[in-house]
């Protein structure tokens, strides 16, 4: 399988061609030692992911070998076909600024599945007979309802019958019915509201084609692996449902995950007829949302393949544990690997209560609050710190540990936002507060909600009145849902797409606002989200980050003391607030050794670099001069208010000792800009 990595965030790209089905010889210590993989998912380390690679390569049976693809006479009458189709996965990459080192997922990797063989041909016929002819009487009765001018009236029961319908088909398509529950760029609100049931209402498979699947991959029978195990389903999904056992060795209670028997081939033959139909309809799709639809199936056909494989499920969740390993309030259940397999994964039992009852977890006498508190912190940090974020965080996905920590569950559906990607979110977040709307629409371009060179003209209007009336109502009113129900009319009313990682954004973010408000009908989302980012902004020493927090401090060229002032009161907000949760009083002192509890608003690393800058920039040093000396008078109220904010978080000592280790550093710099500007009059 050829694999061609475009990778449009790094300085050096990354435009390997690399055969992993073929490789013998040469290994993937280049590959491995690039700076695009080791940075590959921002703060997440080297190691972790240097284990994910080899992982990917054994998968694809190249025994950690990495060879030069030698195309053969066939291959190369094929490249134009291949070029043609790859075009989507390429232009995927580029928006995602991520490189893929192997692809689960390719329109060639399908094709040959589907037409390896005579049979496979005759199935392939026979899935796509069924499939025309039921969509088609679904669409001739969408018809019908059209010319005698009904259609209108009939919407909630033809959206019932839709939903039943992709329910019958199969699970690509409740997958799909799943994905177009989240896509306002292509069915509209009403239809979505319907789909949304197959995210929680999909029906079991019998238990005992379960447990076979299971003594397959054990390679031994259950009785000799599990003690107990549960004669009903836990849950029941799309592609596979779930059981509680008992393990014989040890005793420990653990979850089941099993898939669907024979899932694979339908899917495979099922998203190649997808891709066949979205051709035929690329030039609607232009239109309409402003790419091809071969690139709308590119992204469901990628992401559902990597559901449909638990392994990759097994190293997501080894990736959550290594980046909340250091957070007391956060809880990710363990992998027994040596037990899990392709088609059935074994994970350590959540023993908590599910976010569906909120009755029982104020009997437990968890703070609502707090708890809350802690859930919106962790999906922050796992969208805009990490970059590795669970997609599909719904109320039984989401457990309230006894402790006060915060437990998920349920990891196959993930998504991954590069570093540019985040750079541009928190650049679109510091444009809405400055009120930059052209800038805004920009930012949708960049991240690909629009095609390159589109006219954003049309677009900021609509932009500024759906911010306006929703941040105008203030921050104790203003919630997602009616946000993105604006935002939602605006897609489908322009050449808007909502990228597949970005459908996930929005769903997760949605779906977590609702379990806060099912949970505490007066919670405020925002009023927990706004002091993290205010924190992230003042704290983290991420240089993207420092120059957004100028961005938000100086707005036409006057620095905005209030504006300081509220970024500090809302950081010190989220510290108190996460620092009094009870899963911080533990009193394992061997657990909580390693962890990171924050008491104060640690400003140590912002004034230092705060300091380097005023001495390094002329025009941050003019910019300050002038804030302090703005409208004829000196602003020394204005700091001394400041000072008073932050004055019992920071050892003034210890600051002072730090910008002096700091000073020859800051002389070196000084010197280098001076020289650098003298040259430059030259």
């Amino acid at each position: 399988m050829d694999s061609i990595c475009t990778n449009s965030l790094y300085t050096q790209p990354c435009n390997i061609v690399y055969d992993l089905h073929h490789s013998r010889n040469r290994s993937l210590r280049t590959l491995l030692s690039s700076p695009s993989f080791v940075s590959l998912r921002g703060r997440r380390g080297k190691k972790l992911w240097r284990t994910r690679i080899l992982s990917f390569a054994a998968a694809a049976g190249s025994n950690g070998n990495v060879a030069p693809t030698k195309r053969t006479s066939a291959e190369t009458r094929s490249k134009a076909s291949a070029s043609k189709s790859n075009s989507a996965l390429e232009q995927l990459d580029i928006e995602r600024g991520v490189c893929v080192p192997y692809r689960k997922y390719s329109p060639e990797i399908v094709r040959n599945k589907v037409l390896e063989s005579r049979g496979a041909i005759v199935s392939l016929i026979l899935r796509g007979v069924e499939i025309v002819w039921n969509l088609g009487l679904y669409w001739s009765t969408l018809t019908y309802d059209f010319l005698v001018g009904r259609d209108e009236e009939v919407v909630p029961y033809r959206a019932r019958q839709l939903r039943n319908l992709l329910c019958d088909l199969g699970p690509s398509f409740i997958k799909a019915g799943q994905v177009l529950a989240n896509r306002p760029d292509i069915i509209r609100e009403d239809y979505m509201n319907e789909l949304c049931i197959l995210q929680d209402d999909v029906p079991p498979f019998p238990n005992q084609t379960a447990f076979d699947i299971i003594e397959e991959e054990l390679g031994q029978p259950i009785e000799a692996v599990f003690s107990r195990i549960s004669s009903e389903t836990i849950a029941a999904a799309s592609l596979g449902q779930v059981y509680r056992a008992t393990l014989r060795a040890t005793g420990e209670d653990v979850a089941i995950k099993v898939q669907r028997p024979e899932i694979e081939p339908i899917i495979y033959r099922d998203l190649f007829l997808f891709r066949t139909l979205a051709s035929f309809l690329n030039g609607f799709s232009m239109q309409k949302l402003g790419c091809n639809a071969e690139l709308i199936v590119d992204e469901f056909g990628e992401k559902l393949l990597e559901e449909l494989d638990y392994t990759l499920e097994a190293r997501n969740i080894e990736d959550f544990i290594e980046n909340f390993k250091n957070d007391p309030t956060v809880k990710i259940p363990r992998v027994y690997k040596q037990l899990s397999g392709n088609r059935v994964l074994v994970m350590e039992w959540i023993d908590g209560i599910r976010c569906t009852n909120p009755q029982a977890i104020k009997e437990a006498g968890l703070d609502m609050e707090a708890f809350l508190t802690v859930g919106v912190s962790a999906a922050l940090r796992q969208l805009l710190e990490f970059g590795l974020f669970h997609g599909d965080p719904h109320p039984g996905n989401i457990f309230a540990m006894r402790d006060g920590r915060i437990a998920y569950v349920d990891f196959g559906n993930v998504a991954v936002l590069s570093q540019q990607n985040k750079q541009i979110l928190i650049d679109a977040v510091v444009h809405a507060v400055n009120e930059d709307y052209t800038e805004m629409a920009n930012d949708f371009t960049r991240l690909g909600f629009l095609s390159p060179g589109t006219d954003v003209t049309p677009i900021v209007p609509a932009l500024e009145a759906i911010w306006q009336n929703s941040a105008g109502k203030g921050l104790s009113d203003f919630n997602f849902r009616s946000v993105t129900g604006k935002f939602n009319q605006l897609v489908y009313n322009y050449p808007i797409r909502i990228p597949e990682r970005f459908s996930l954004v929005i769903r997760s973010l949605l779906t977590q606002e609702g379990i806060c408000f099912t949970l505490k009908p007066d919670f405020k989302f925002l009023e927990v989200a706004y002091p993290y980012v205010a924190k992230r902004l003042l704290t983290d020493p991420d240089p993207a980050l420092r120059e957004r927090l100028i961005q938000v401090l100086f707005k036409d060229g006057l620095f905005q003391w209030k504006r300081l002032e509220n970024l500090i009161v809302l950081a010190k907000e989220n510290v108190a607030k996460m620092s009094s949760n009870p899963a911080f009083q533990v009193k394992d002192m061997q657990r909580t050794r390693n962890l990171r509890v924050e008491r104060k608003l640690d400003l140590t690393d912002t004034i230092r670099d705060g300091a380097r800058l005023v001495f390094v920039d002329e025009g941050i040093r003019r910019q300050l001069l002038l804030a302090l000396t703005e409208d004829s008078k000196l602003h020394i109220e204005e700091l001394v208010d400041v000072y008073r904010l932050v004055e019992d978080q920071i050892d003034v000592p210890s600051v002072a000792l730090e910008v002096a280790r700091d000073l020859p550093t800051f002389v070196k710099d000084l010197l280098l800009s001076w020289s650098d500007s003298v040259l430059s009059d030259r």
